[in-house]
């Protein structure tokens, strides 16, 4: 296993090409799905063996509601199954399950297992995995900034006091650190509505390489490119 003098603390991926990736093979797209769930195993591994604290994972866009009802709902009983399967073998590895998101959008097959995935980890404090479902970030800070409003007619916030720190408290994300490191597969130089406030000063890592085929010697590759980096935040 490589060694890295800086470890990112939090992992935020875009996990991209699922659907190019079985239309390469022939392939249906749930098979691309199937695909990529796999790959999520080997980055849990992956951010586990590396001591990383947070890993995000965008697994189900608020957009992606739009795409045909047929693979929505192989998506959604994709998501179900992997956390029925994986549940065991996140209790092993101490991970703990989270997620963020309109969750309450997802059917109730899929919710109630995240719930029961979320109950069965809660005690574990290795790596924080957290599942971006039914997720957009623009819904996000519009969520965030109705939680602002209620807690300033409630005589809760005084206005004058809003600062970016007391708006993130607003956030789905409040309790996690931001991203260090922003990794998206597929080569798309896009961020897709995913993590917008939270990713002001996160390193971005673009592969070419499409998420099923993203294994744990490529996240290696990504945490050595960002440790060999010089983060200013806008200093000098």
């Amino acid at each position: 296993m490589a060694k890295h003098k800086k470890i990112p603390r939090h992992i935020a991926i875009i996990m991209d090409g699922n659907g190019r990736w079985a239309k390469e093979r022939n392939l249906p797209r749930r098979e691309g799905h199937r695909a990529g769930a796999e790959a999520v195993q080997a980055a849990i591994e992956a951010c586990s063996e590396l001591k990383v604290d947070f890993l995000t994972l965008y697994a189900f866009s608020s957009e992606n509601w739009n795409r045909p009802k047929m693979e929505v709902r192989a998506l959604m009983g994709l998501l179900e199954q992997f956390l029925k399967d994986k549940t065991p073998e996140l209790q092993q590895r101490n991970v703990r399950l989270q997620a963020i998101g309109r969750l309450t959008d997802l059917p109730s097959g899929p919710l109630e297992q995240l719930h029961k995935a979320i109950e069965a980890t809660r005690e574990n404090n290795g790596l924080n995995l957290i599942l971006a479902l039914s997720y957009g970030a623009r819904e996000e800070i519009i969520d965030g900034v109705k939680s602002v409003m209620r807690h300033i007619n409630d005589g809760h916030l005084d206005p004058g006091m809003l600062d970016p720190e007391i708006f993130s408290k607003h956030l789905y994300t409040r309790y996690y650190p931001d991203p260090d490191l922003l990794i998206r597969t597929s080569g798309e130089m896009r961020i897709s509505n995913f993590l917008l406030w939270q990713i002001s000063y996160a390193e971005l890592f673009i592969t070419k390489k499409l998420w099923p085929d993203f294994n744990k010697d490529d996240l290696h590759k990504a945490v050595t490119d960002y440790a060999n980096r010089d983060r200013r935040y806008g200093g000098i």
